[in-house]
């Protein structure tokens, strides 16, 4: 524990260079090009963690302007996913969910539950949430990194369950998903797909998604986009001009920034990756067609997926107002939506009404998901050193703490006893059915 401590105090931004390059010897990379990979992992975390507080400087007075001239009860500020990554990257957890995930990807190969073969490294913080959240609630961090197992394979499930809708519908052949945060929004489609086929009528709507996008091509723009948000949220305040025109070009700064900074870390990610992949290659290919686990940001620019993203920004403001009970206030993670949407637009099969439908049932469940655990989200953050931002009591994020799966994950866990045994169970059915359902596909290929 006390190593492990240790570990963690150094901070995300050197710890995950570290971690970078330690897999990098490991799995015979040159000692340059690991290195290398280590640097540019830790200067895109650092990038990405000043953006981020560029942008929750630049939008706390305006959202606590919001909250007063609508009197909205809304207290629980949103800090966005690199905040929530750096959260979970920098606990106990954190420190061993590579190894743990890497374990059991090798496992879930080995016993042919998977054919996934995920190189998404950096996107394991998603688990790290889940498990630290349940180890600041239960008190140990076994528990902790059980859930965040739990958490892992059910991602790696539902990844190779749309591994085929990701081929036809996205384009990408061989490629599957294992994102935590895209794949929780996969099991409500499949809920809406199944209503929606059984209803005369509505199940024959289709929208023409490529006459929307010629006439709001501007929403493309990450930095048109930033501005005129950044815009919209400071006159929806009551702002005067000159603080409008700043948190106009505040925020187009973050969006064209924080895309830049996150493509950086990534440099640091593909040699990993790539490496990875020439293993599969040739060390592993009696596991037979395996698909290749990458970020869903891959398809992040599906014309569906853009546009839903881009019409939820007011709605979720909208619904945040409106819906009794809910104290978040979305703002940083509203940036982050087409990355919900990614696995949704594929499981939809590109149909523009199935994801819109699809993406107002799960956020407006989102925001109730970010309320409910924004005490353990808080708890982790100030527990592990993380600078509350000034002003605020609560904290929270859509990506990861306002998605489905974890939210369940967590509460089960919190229940102790028969219901930690029932979702282990249910996961274990879970693996066993991927098997078989795999092992069938495999005769047909």
């Amino acid at each position: 524990m006390e190593i492990l401590d240790y570990i963690v105090n150094l901070g995300a931004s050197v710890l995950m260079p570290i971690v970078f390059l330690v897999i990098g010897l490991a799995i015979r990379l040159s000692p340059t090009k690991a290195i290398k990979a280590g640097l540019m992992v830790g200067i895109g975390f650092i990038g990405l963690s000043i953006t981020v507080g560029l942008m929750i400087d630049s939008l706390t007075p305006i959202s606590n302007a919001i909250v007063e001239k609508f009197d909205l009860s809304l207290n629980v500020l949103d800090v966005g996913w690199p905040a929530a990554a750096a959260v979970g990257m920098g606990t106990k957890v954190g420190a061993l969910i590579i190894p743990l995930c890497l374990a059991i990807n090798v496992f879930m190969l080995y016993t042919r539950t998977t054919r996934v073969l995920n190189v998404d490294i950096w996107n394991l913080w998603h688990h790290a949430v889940t498990g630290s959240l349940v180890t600041v609630m239960s008190g140990s961090l076994w528990l902790g990194l059980f859930a965040a197992a739990i958490n892992c394979i059910i991602t790696m499930i539902i990844a190779d369950r749309t591994a085929k809708d990701v081929g036809k519908t996205l384009g990408l052949e061989g490629i599957s998903v294992p994102h935590g945060f895209s794949v929780s929004f996969v099991p409500a489609a499949w809920v809406v797909n199944f209503v929606i086929d059984r209803i005369p009528v509505v199940r024959d709507i289709k929208i023409d998604t490529e006459a929307i996008q010629s006439k709001f091509a501007i929403l493309g723009d990450p930095a048109a986009l930033g501005a005129i948000i950044g815009a919209l949220l400071a006159i929806i305040s009551g702002s005067d001009v000159k603080m409008i025109l700043n948190t106009a070009v505040t925020m187009a700064a973050v969006m064209t920034i924080i895309p830049r900074m996150a493509k950086m870390l990534m440099e640091g990610v593909y040699p990993i990756s790539e490496r990875i992949q020439e293993l599969a290659q040739t060390k592993l290919q009696h596991f037979g067609n395996l698909s290749i686990g990458l970020d869903s940001a891959v398809s992040v620019g599906h014309p569906v997926t853009l546009t839903v993203s881009m019409l939820m920004i007011p709605v979720m403001l909208v619904l945040a107002a409106i819906m009794p009970g809910n104290q978040f206030l979305p703002f940083a993670s509203l940036t982050g939506l087409p990355f919900a949407f990614v696995l949704v637009t594929a499981v939809c099969r590109g149909d523009m009404f199935r994801t819109l439908l699809t993406a107002i049932i799960t956020l407006t469940a989102s925001l109730y998901i970010c309320t409910d655990l924004a005490p353990l989200i808080t708890q982790v953050a100030t527990s592990n050193g993380f600078a509350m931002p000034s002003g605020a009591t609560s904290i929270s994020s859509i990506d990861y703490a306002g998605a489905m799966l974890p939210w369940a994950v967590v509460r089960l866990f919190g229940l102790k006893g028969i219901a930690i045994a029932i979702v282990t169970l249910v996961t274990a059915a879970l693996m066993f059915m991927n098997y078989k359902l795999l092992k069938k596909e495999a005769t047909h290929d």
